[in-house]
């Protein structure tokens, strides 16, 4: 955009510049919720805002008061409504709003069919997954309620929590729950306990009515903030027939908020009961383990084992003194027969031997090697050369001898 002061406008200037866009934009349809009507058969105009029910956003609307007698019944502050307006701009006092030529009321089935389609959006979305879902815990020690200043959801939540578990503590944060500014009013309580790191879970709570007072849990704000949401929520908006979106994406639906507090808020007597119950029947079983070992105990005293432990050690002492006898007669007839092998070994080197041999008459002639080493038996006259050093060994003794003179046999 040029900076330049000589492209400076003048206000008059810049309205009709904006009425020309705006005018540009032509007839529409816009829908909302219709507030702050100010109608009077003598007026030449009649006056009303239109507010976006899930943002803080509003316009204003301008329309003859004869639209509104053609209704069939005056709508109230709150109605959802549908207007074909066309947007126009004051240039005289930079005033916007829209000029409307008709207003119809926006029915309850269309309301249903748009929350339907929405549901369906969302849930294609994931929002309504399981695995979205997070857990409660057993046994909260604050809770985080969003409902009404003094409503009957208030009260059934606090009083049926704190019948049942008298310690529990609250984190209350009163809102609008129908109307214009509910949904920014819940989501900002929603955020606020949310950040709260003491808050364990959430529950929206609100009694029954009319579906047109119970629009505001199926706007698609409030549905992603409480999908965003890291604390668990628990949904509690009217009767069990109600079905507004945000039960679906709740991490748990109760019917009314008196089931809501029975569901986050477990009986103390119940639980006492349901403690006592488990430890008879802890107790009984431990009792009847102990029984049953004794018995299986028993019997095994009753069996011969373990009635005369000893009496296996005293059969196998036996057994191994039976195999010692044995042992020790197998081991003296072995030496028995092997002291007369020996025996008759002996008898025959006796006979056989070299001193036997000796003792007849015969001697062995060695030759001494002459550079000392061991002396070898003489089998041939070559072996004994004369001069040779000869030992000649007799039945009693030996001879160191030398040869004179060697020949071979005739």
């Amino acid at each position: 955009m040029e900076q330049s002061q000589e492209k400076t406008m003048s206000v008059h200037q810049l309205n009709q510049a904006v009425k020309g866009w705006i005018e540009k934009l032509g007839t529409i349809w816009v829908e909302g919720q219709l507030l702050q009507v100010k109608s009077s058969p003598n007026w030449a105009f009649a006056y009303a805002t239109l507010r976006d029910p899930s943002k803080e956003d509003s316009v204003r609307l301008t329309f003859r008061p004869q639209i509104l007698q053609a209704l069939p019944a005056l709508p109230k502050d709150g109605d959802r409504v549908r207007v074909w307006a066309k947007p126009s701009f004051y240039a005289k006092n930079g005033d916007f709003q829209l000029w409307v030529t008709k207003i119809q009321p926006v029915g309850i089935g269309e309301l249903l069919a748009q929350i339907e389609q929405r549901r369906a959006s969302l849930a294609q979305e994931g929002l309504f997954d399981v695995q979205r879902k997070k857990a409660l815990p057993f046994l909260p020690g604050r809770i985080g309620l969003i409902t009404s200043r003094g409503s009957d959801g208030e009260r059934d939540v606090l009083s049926i929590s704190r019948e049942r578990w008298p310690e529990v503590q609250f984190e209350v944060r009163n809102t609008l729950v129908q109307g214009a500014g509910a949904v920014p009013a819940i989501i900002a309580a929603l955020e606020e306990l949310d950040a709260m790191p003491e808050v364990d879970v959430i529950i929206i709570a609100r009694g029954g009515g009319a579906l047109e007072t119970l629009l505001p849990f199926s706007e698609e704000a409030l549905v992603r903030a409480v999908s965003a949401a890291r604390t668990p929520v628990v949904s509690a908006i009217g009767h069990d027939r109600d079905r507004p979106i945000l039960d679906d994406v709740a991490d748990l639906r109760a019917a009314t908020p008196t089931d809501a507090a029975k569901r986050v808020v477990p009986d103390v007597l119940a639980e006492r009961a349901l403690v006592s119950d488990l430890r008879a029947r802890a107790a009984a079983a431990l009792r009847g383990w102990v029984r049953r070992e004794a018995r299986t105990i028993e019997a095994l005293r009753s069996r011969p084992v373990l009635a005369q432990p000893l009496r296996a050690i005293a059969q196998r002492g036996e057994q191994v003194e039976q195999l010692r006898a044995r042992m020790r007669r197998e081991v003296r007839y072995v030496l028995q027969h092997e002291d007369q092998t020996v025996r008759g070994l002996r008898g025959q080197l006796q006979v056989l031997g070299p001193a036997a041999t000796l003792g007849r008459g015969y001697a062995i002639v060695q030759v001494v090697p002459r550079d000392g080493s061991e002396a070898e038996v003489v089998t041939s006259y070559e072996m004994s050369p004369p001069g040779s050093q000869l030992r000649i060994r007799v039945a009693d003794g030996s001879i160191v001898a030398a040869a004179m003179q060697n020949a071979p046999a005739n």
